[in-house]
């Protein structure tokens, strides 16, 4: 029988219960993706995070992430969580660690209190509407855009984000497509942050990678991030997304990149046996 460190981290919150949960375990070499999948099937949560020492020049630690269904090439949440785990209890005196990963180098960094991560920025084009989509939303976008793994789809204000309750199973049908909601934050105040003005608030929908609704999303705000940028004619940017959990981003865009920085909390922590 094999003991696994494992720890729960709650990703852009500053409180338990908040923001994203992940599951994070470091390893000294990775693990048979079969059984690393049948244990984040087992956590149950958006994502588990796998790290092990890197051999690659200049990273710390390779870094996989897997929904209870698949492996991901993206996650910021749990790379944030990760990156908690590496600064509080593997590498406590240092400022800064960079995770190997299928979408390349990222780096993380203490930064104002909190933890920042320096992600790809992956902007979406303007495309046609599917014609069931606003049915399936039960709201209808006012503009459409689409990367190569979501769809971006933007409402007019922030209680249609709120209030909005898609067919699962639609969105589903339309694999293998991930959706993130935004609208303008006019009007909106962070929970935790009193008077804290926000830019734009979203939410976002992956059934099709295991996660019907994600309440965090870190690697969602490479590609709304950079919309609300052009469209505010701002670089440094607040956004609140507004799932059940809620969570606080502080985002900053540095060209074909994008600053996602964050709090955490950690609320467990102990041994897995397999």
């Amino acid at each position: 029988m094999q003991e696994i460190q494992i720890y729960q981290v709650d990703a852009f919150a500053g409180r338990a219960f908040g923001g994203n949960p992940a599951a994070v375990c470091p390893l000294e070499t990775f693990l048979d993706d079969s059984v690393m999948q049948a244990i984040a099937r087992e956590n149950n949560l958006s994502e588990t995070a796998f790290i092990t020492p890197s051999r690659t020049p200049g990273a710390d630690y390779d870094l996989r992430w897997f929904t209870p269904t698949l492996e991901v090439a993206i996650c910021g949440h749990a790379t944030l969580a990760a990156a908690h785990v590496v600064l509080t209890h593997l590498k406590p005196d240092a400022d800064a660690v960079t995770f190997e990963t299928r979408s390349g180098a990222l780096p993380v960094c203490r930064r104002d209190g909190r933890l920042e991560m320096n992600f790809p920025v992956n902007r979406a084009a303007p495309v046609n509407m599917p014609p069931e989509l606003p049915a399936v939303l039960g709201a209808e976008p006012v503009e459409c855009y689409l990367t190569d793994r979501e769809y971006l789809l933007v409402f007019e204000d922030a209680e249609t984000i709120r209030s909005m309750a898609p067919s699962i199973t639609g969105l589903q049908a339309m694999a293998p497509y991930g959706f993130i909601v935004t609208a303008p934050g006019a009007g909106v105040t962070a929970p935790d942050l009193p008077g804290k003005t926000v830019d734009f608030v979203s939410r976002c929908f992956y059934p099709n990678h295991g996660v019907p609704e994600d309440p965090v999303t870190g690697s969602a705000h490479c590609v709304s991030a950079p919309y609300w940028a052009d469209r505010l004619g701002k670089d440094s940017l607040f956004a609140l997304q507004v799932s059940q959990r809620g969570g606080e981003l502080w985002l900053e865009m540095k060209g074909d990149r994008v600053l996602i920085g964050g709090v955490n909390v950690e609320v467990m922590r102990g041994s897995l046996f397999i």
